[in-house]
Formats: structure tokens, C-alpha cells, sequence
């Protein structure tokens, strides 16, 4: 597969991981159990383990409705940007082993993806919420349609499959 094409699509799973921390992985997880994703042989077996699978999707639901609040801690704080990371670069390693290269080559691709994401969605959703008249809640729920349509789209872009 070509190269340029797969660290273009980790790139921008790892965008996807910076809005959402957890949504990605969890989709990437499921659609690793689904076959869509080939993950055996790789240090990243465990996201097609189903315990991973639901693990990841608790928290991405848990992300989705405490992302509403406005209690909930920046997104590009230490601790939220490094979950971020983790999880994009993560993400990014699965689908560079999926597509045949080195799941290690995928890592840096996804986490500098995340870091992206996190600043560019953080100060995105502030200029729509102070210079436009959006509310805060219509942004955030474009920002959870974004990273869920657009991990499925990538991932039928990038292998093929029917979503």
C-alpha cells in the first residue's frame, strides 16, 4: 500500500483521536474484531480482543457526555493531551501493520496527528463559540460527528470495506 497514503490516513485517525481521545481507538478496536482491521501477529493484538473493544467504548461514551460539561478539563492539559497521544499513536501503529508496514512506524504519525486534533479542535471550538453565534453544545456535537464519521470513512477509504 502506498505510503504516503497510509501516513496521510494515520495522521488524521490520530486528528480524530486530539477531538475525541477515545472514539478512534474504540472503532478501531471493533472493526479489529470485525476483520477489517488484521491485528494478529502484532504487539497490537489486544485491540481485537473484544474486552478492549468494550473497555474503549465505555470511555469513548463517557468522553461523548462528559465532553458537554463545562467542568471537564481543557483537552491540551498535560494529562488529557497525553491520553490524546497515546491513544492516536496507537491507533495509527494498527493500521500501519494493517497495511502491511511496521505497526512502530505508525506511532509518531498518530501522536503528532492527536497533538494536531487536540490544539486545532480546542481553539476551533472557541472562535466558532466566541466570534459566531454557535452554542458551545452544537460545536461540541460537530466535533463528535466529525471523529466518528470520519475514522468510518477512513476506514473504508483505506481498506475497501463497506461500512
Amino acid at each position: 500500500m502506498n505510503l504516503i497514503l497510509v501516513v496521510g490516513v494515520t495522521l488524521a485517525i490520530g486528528i480524530g483521536s486530539g477531538l475525541r481521545a477515545f472514539t478512534p481507538i474504540a472503532l478501531v478496536s471493533w472493526l479489529s474484531i470485525w476483520g477489517w482491521i488484521p491485528l494478529a501477529g502484532s504487539p497490537l493484538w489486544f485491540l481485537g480482543t473484544n474486552t478492549c473493544a468494550i473497555i474503549a467504548s465505555l470511555a469513548a461514551i463517557g468522553e461523548l457526555i462528559a465532553d458537554k460539561f463545562p467542568k471537564i478539563p481543557s483537552r491540551i492539559l498535560p494529562g488529557p493531551l497525553g491520553v490524546r497521544i497515546v491513544t492516536g499513536a496507537v491507533s495509527a501503529g494498527a493500521l500501519f501493520f494493517a497495511a502491511g508496514r511496521s505497526w512502530f512506524f505508525g506511532l509518531p504519525f498518530g501522536a503528532l496527528g492527536s497533538v494536531v486534533g487536540a490544539f486545532g479542535g480546542y481553539y476551533g471550538r472557541q472562535f466558532l463559540t466566541r466570534r459566531l453565534p454557535v452554542p458551545d453544545l452544537v460545536v461540541a456535537l460537530l466535533e463528535d460527528f466529525l471523529t466518528i464519521a470520519g475514522t468510518l470513512l477512513l476506514v473504508h477509504s483505506f481498506f475497501g470495506t463497506s461500512i
